[in-house]
């Protein structure tokens, strides 16, 4: 009877701790963790992909699963989940800043729609980026790319009390301050272009002070805002490779994976 329990918790390890890890990731990894993916879609996916890939993973400890250092495992598992999908996350989020940017300097701030990933309000513009990238994101097969990425973590980060490393969570931290930083790069040539067209009316309304700015900065503004934002998306392939990237190489780290110049493991 105890040799069919232990048998029995052994099998349910196999495939509890591996299910920890993935649907963790899916509940907060871009696309597949917004508010508009089906809770019940999202596990029905960590069931599928754990299934299919618990038989190739490495042998799980043999704990207790009731004992207090399962219950610790368990939880590594959900933070190194939840540390991979939060890259996708952030890298999203990086053009979701750059059209709030773009669409507060060319007026079409005020135009605001709900955020299908954090559920809040965000500017048009902001939103166009998001869908954009999205499509982009699923072209390059991204989220394939994160899957073989977390699949891979199984054997350079065993299931075990021990997790992600101090230095790899500074380095989520510190991607933070690169995620600001890549969307002010990318906005910068528009935000230089509209200070132009405000200095000009500034020489306007200097020159001629019976002409009412408002009336004519307004749809100028507008129009020279759209026509900046066109310009702008014959660049973003190369920004989102860029990003994407630098995005690869942070999933390496924290999964403690080699990878190479491209972040591919």
């Amino acid at each position: 009877m105890e040799f069919l329990f232990a048998t029995l918790q052994q099998t349910i390890a196999a495939y509890a701790w591996p299910m920890f890890r993935i649907s963790s990731m899916l509940m907060v990894m871009a696309i597949f963790g917004a508010s508009t993916t089906p809770t019940r879609v999202r596990l029905l996916m960590a069931l599928a992909i754990t299934v299919a890939v618990a038989p190739m993973l490495p042998p799980m400890p043999q704990e207790d699963l009731l004992s207090l250092k399962s219950a610790i495992i368990s939880l590594q598992q959900v933070l190194i989940g939840v540390a991979i999908g939060f890259v996708s996350l952030m890298l999203m989020q990086i053009f979701v800043l750059t059209g709030q940017v773009i669409g507060m300097q060319t007026s079409l701030g005020f135009a605001s729609m709900v955020d299908p990933s954090s559920g809040q309000q965000t500017p048009v513009v902001g939103n166009f980026f998001l869908v954009l990238t999205t499509l982009i994101f699923l072209s390059v097969n991204g989220h394939l790319v994160m899957l073989r990425m977390l699949i891979a973590s199984f054997d350079s980060i065993p299931v075990s009390t021990s997790g992600i490393e101090l230095g790899s969570m500074r380095a989520i931290a510190e991607w933070g301050s690169y995620m600001f930083g890549a969307a002010l790069t990318m906005s910068l040539s528009s935000i230089i272009a509209l200070l132009v067209v405000n200095l000009s009316f500034g020489v306007m309304t200097r020159a001629a002070p019976q002409l009412n700015i408002f009336a004519i900065g307004f749809p100028v503004t507008m129009i020279g805002g759209l026509i900046i934002l066109w310009l702008t998306l014959d660049q973003i392939m190369g920004h989102f490779g860029e990003v994407w990237q630098s995005a690869q190489v942070l999933i390496c780290d924290i999964a403690g994976l080699q990878c190479n110049l491209d972040g591919v493991p």
